[in-house]
């Protein structure tokens, strides 16, 4: 990340794939996107992981079936250094690579418009990793505007449920739906007051009315437990109280 005057910042990115229309695609995306700087567009994955490995790379567009080593062999190696949108024409990686925590995975052919969606996604990363959430006691979430966020504290939040690849946050008076996944999000919220307790739905500990068998009540709102998520709510439920 660079710093350009008090208020801005330029994310630094690679664009790695082995065929140059694609690079040039890419390339093109980031030239109209105002906080992101292209400095490598290359389809050589050890230059690449040179400038990552020196911490000169906040984001990578990356290909996964490139020559010499494939894409998930390079999120591997990148570690934590920096983070990473996949960009391939096959599918089949998908789950792969989100267990192996990329911000997002562009299908080609992509929009400008789908890219936007994607660099949203680190753009919120980036302000959480650069804020302590637990101190401040409040998350930041994308609006459905451009540069709309919202400052959700997390004593207001009842539960979150997730739509896909968006996720809707009730708190007492609004309820917010945000491009992210359930995934994403319980990295962002403390532990201390939250739990999932569905592959749909997070809960705060604060808010369960009462619950009755395999489902507990928050606001009007009937929210299963699924068998997977019974055994650690219910521990964490007891110490929160």
């Amino acid at each position: 990340m660079i710093k350009c005057g008090a208020d801005r910042v330029m994310y630094r990115c690679i664009a790695l794939d082995d065929q140059a229309y694609a690079t040039g695609i890419i390339a093109a995306y980031i030239d109209k996107t105002a906080d992101l700087s292209l400095i490598k567009a290359t389809d050589d994955a050890f230059d690449a992981l040179n400038l990552i490995m020196s911490g000169q790379v906040d984001l990578v567009f990356l290909d996964i079936q490139m020559p010499m080593i494939n894409g998930i062999q390079f999120l591997k190696r990148c570690g934590n250094k920096c983070r990473v949108i996949l960009t391939t024409a096959y599918p089949d990686y998908a789950l792969q690579g989100f267990d192996l925590d990329v911000v997002d995975y562009l299908l080609k052919p992509f929009s400008y418009e789908r890219f936007q969606k994607a660099v949203d996604k680190f753009r919120l990363l980036q302000i959480a990793s650069m804020t302590s959430l637990v101190e401040n006691e409040y998350l930041l979430l994308k609006g459905d505007a451009k540069n709309k966020y919202y400052q959700v504290k997390f004593s207001d939040i009842m539960y979150i449920k997730g739509l896909n690849n968006y996720i809707s946050v009730y708190t007492k008076d609004q309820h917010i739906i945000t491009y992210m996944n359930l995934k994403e999000i319980i990295n962002l919220i403390p532990a201390r007051l939250f739990c999932r307790v569905h592959r749909s739905y997070i809960v705060s500990f604060k808010y369960v009315k009462f619950i009755d068998g395999n489902c507990l009540f928050i606001d009007e709102e009937k929210i299963p437990i699924s068998e997977s998520y019974k055994a650690i709510f219910y521990t964490r439920l007891k110490d929160f109280r």
